[in-house]
């Protein structure tokens, strides 16, 4: 395995490596696990590694990092790029700056790479249990939240900061008074949820995106073997002696975002790796676009049948 390429983030200098893996388990891993999947990803070649508050995967993954520098897998910790993001219940201009700090504590780290508002709205108390009630889900008060965020990068707590699962409209209204601008985008996408018009408005404004879910996020609650076993995507997999994940990989980075992919086991962890030294044919790339769409990640599968969940699902 080659080094993984790099994407420039505008407006920090900062570059990301087009393949990070996610620390997201459904059900949850135990850290051990977890902290041994890390430490073989790394051995494998992974350099960004993406992980926020609510998968509670920061402390695994700290202490991968902690371990993978005893060993001298990694020379330093600015060798890897390591993405987190503020949860729901710490989406208020206050509570921000002390969410980044308890999170840089949990990794063990000065400063993270990437810090992102994990959803475009707001919770008013901790809860384990989603569901959850009408009364709890606020609209995010975009502004001051930004101003929050944008702290948390002069304060050198993070080198860039960004958004996940924002759409063109919430963008739009960020766009109007952000001082720094959105460094990235992280959505779900893959050849069945290709976010062509979102992608073409991220490009516009120098938003760089990265995918998560690229392969359907099989084997989890909202995931499911669509990309997969998708008919298509086997064809074209079956005629180039690939697997259709590498199929699926290789489609999303050929659409000039970065991506990140969960996988636990250490072969398909390789395999995942392995999109670089080919390409799509026109062909081939022609037929994955013609594919129905499908989104698999939803927030009122999340959170309830509720007006605000609703209205910033019809936005998407």
């Amino acid at each position: 395995m080659g080094v993984i390429p790099e994407a420039s983030l505008a407006g920090s200098g900062h570059r990301i490596p087009v393949i990070g893996m996610g620390t997201s388990s459904y059900p949850p891993a135990d850290p051990e696990t977890t902290k041994a999947a890390i430490l073989e990803a790394i051995r494998a070649g992974y350099r960004h590694f993406d992980t926020a508050y609510a998968y509670r995967s920061e402390q695994p993954l700290g202490e991968a990092i902690a371990e993978a520098l005893r060993l001298g897998l990694v020379k330093s910790r600015d060798e890897l790029f390591i993405t987190t993001k503020l949860w729901v219940s710490f989406a208020d201009r206050d509570q921000v700056v002390p969410a980044i700090k308890l999170s840089l504590k949990n990794l063990g780290l000065e400063y993270v790479d990437l810090y992102l508002i994990h959803w475009p709205i707001r919770l008013t108390e901790h809860t384990s249990k989603f569901p959850v009630t009408a009364e709890l889900v606020v609209p995010l008060d975009i502004k001051s939240v930004w101003e929050s965020m944008e702290e948390c990068q002069n304060l050198g707590l993070t080198k860039a900061i960004g958004v996940s699962n924002f759409s063109c409209k919430k963008l739009q209204e960020m766009l109007s008074f952000a001082k720094i601008p959105p460094a990235v985008n992280q959505v779900e996408m893959n050849p069945l949820w290709q976010q062509k018009q979102l992608r073409e408005f991220c490009k516009a404004k120098g938003i760089h995106i990265t995918a998560y879910s690229p392969l359907g996020a099989n084997g989890t609650k909202w995931g499911d073997n669509r990309v997969v076993e998708s008919d298509v995507l086997l064809e074209i997999a079956k005629a180039r002696g690939k697997t259709t994940a590498q199929v699926s990989l290789r489609w999303v980075y050929e659409q000039g975002v970065s991506l990140v992919t969960k996988s636990f086991n250490k072969q398909r962890m390789r395999e995942n790796l392995e999109i670089f030294d080919w390409s799509l044919t026109e062909e081939e790339s022609n037929k994955i676009s013609q594919l129905p769409q499908r989104k698999g990640v939803n927030l009122v599968d999340l959170l309830g049948p509720h007006p605000l969940a609703l209205e910033l699902e019809a936005e998407v």
